[in-house]
């Protein structure tokens, strides 16, 4: 799905664009890794949503689109494979966690990227390890800025229990204005700073999750919702998208644009609710947010490892490089690690026993995939497992076991378990195996 015209610093191989690695002189691409906060299946507008989202649009347009990528059902799992390349159980991760997350010796994206020549940063949430000693410039990233825990206020920066957050290379810093616009004014600023290296940029904005805080602009885009809630996800989301395109905006007038491999994605499926009266100082007890993201037609919600709670948005854009097409095979968040080292030539010392694969191959080829895959989630309350169209689900504490056909039951609507009793032994086997790798 590559165009096949040579350009300076890179060779046509088998159709695509790639690399030209090992000489002197060969400028890498630079990479911008978007990952939104809460964002459900169906709250783009290229999904159909009324939710006006027409940066992310015009890059799903002029890009790539996964029609199967699949995630973690809740944050820190999601950015730990990312980070990793391998499965968040590997490391004890099967929720928001904090303390120690990552080995010392574990190969990390940005660590990888800046040992083959890049700059790297990041700009928003962190929640992959806790302050002062597991934070980001101790595993890749040369720049930091943003926010540590979980979820923020979106203007008072502080995490739900009240303790500061916001800090700039690891050091907690005050500042003031909305989480939205400072991520993406940090953005900017990246991509303007004067470098001989390309950049990797992580963009890891704090929308739409909860609490949702709106200036009234972007309340004002959207009349007829007339449930509280669900109009400040839409307007979170659309103030997200507009500082998206300000990036892009940026990258086209620095002459960047056609040198940036650019990929957005959501770390989980939207959640179906939420209220309480104590976090955040209890400022939005009378506040609930009783309606937020949409994940339909896919069954479940963030949390689930239904579709609905592991399959996101996703899409990659390299404007001259990559046609416009869509991918249909499943694709994981663990895949991104191994497949920009391949992109870029990183190339380890030793087997990282990656559980993700590279799937270049099929973003820049008409390949349809990179072969049978077996994909794996883990939960507090259950695990899942994908292999071919074949999905099993097995819940702990109720022992219940359930088998989906994907490519017949994309919704999960009928349980196969007892009709495939075969098939659901042959899987739950295989999800013994690839769960004893574990912590």
């Amino acid at each position: 799905m590559c165009t096949a015209t040579a350009v300076a610093g890179f060779v046509p191989i088998n159709g695509c664009m790639t690399i030209a690695h090992g000489k002197k002189g060969i400028t890498k691409p630079n990479i911008l890794f978007i990952i939104a906060d809460d964002l459900g299946w169906a709250d783009t507008g290229y999904h159909g949503s009324s939710i006006k989202t027409p940066n992310i649009d015009r890059l799903a347009a002029s890009g790539i689109r996964f029609e199967q990528h699949y995630v973690m059902p809740t944050c820190t799992p999601t950015r730990v494979g990312l980070m990793s390349g391998k499965y968040p159980s590997r490391f004890g991760v099967l929720s928001p966690a904090y303390g120690k997350i990552f080995e010392d010796d574990t190969i990390t994206l940005p660590g990888a990227l800046r040992d083959v020549g890049y700059h790297t940063a990041l700009c928003g949430k962190w929640h992959m390890g806790s302050p002062p000693e597991y934070t980001p410039t101790r595993y890749g990233f040369e720049r930091s800025y943003g926010y540590f825990h979980g979820q923020i206020d979106p203007y008072t920066h502080h995490y739900k229990t009240g303790v500061k957050s916001w800090h700039r290379n690891d050091q907690y810093l005050e500042e003031t204005g909305h989480a939205t616009d400072l991520i993406t004014r940090e953005a900017i600023n990246v991509i303007e700073s004067e470098s001989d290296k390309p950049f990797f940029l992580y963009i890891a904005y704090s929308v739409p999750h909860y609490p949702l805080n709106e200036p009234e602009p972007w309340l004002d885009l959207y009349p007829e919702i007339r449930e509280p809630s669900r109009k400040w996800y839409a307007a979170s989301v659309s103030h997200m998208d507009d500082g998206i395109g300000k990036i892009i905006e940026v990258l086209d007038r620095s002459g960047k644009r056609k040198d940036t491999l650019i990929v957005f994605v959501s770390d989980n499926g939207g959640q179906k609710s939420w209220h309480s009266d104590t976090e955040y100082q209890g400022r939005y007890a009378d506040k609930p947010h009783s309606v937020l993201g949409d994940n339909r037609p896919l069954r479940g919600w963030k949390g689930d490892v239904y579709e609905g709670g592991i399959r996101v948005p996703a899409l990659v854009n390299w404007l001259g490089r990559l046609v416009p097409g869509k991918i249909v095979s499943p694709v994981h968040i663990v895949d991104w690690l191994p497949t920009l080292a391949e992109l870029t030539g990183y190339d380890p010392e030793k087997n990282p026993n990656w559980d993700g694969t590279s799937v270049w191959s099929v973003i820049c080829s008409d390949k349809d995939s990179v072969g049978p895959r077996t994909l794996y989630w883990k939960t507090p309350n259950a695990q899942a497992l994908r292999r071919g169209d074949w999905k099993l689900v097995v819940f702990y504490k109720t022992g219940k076991v359930e088998l989906y056909n994907l490519a017949n039951d994309p919704y999960e609507k009928t349980n196969l378990a007892d009709v495939h009793a075969d098939t659901t032994a042959q899987l739950k086997s295989v999800l013994d195996t690839i769960a004893s790798q574990d912590r």
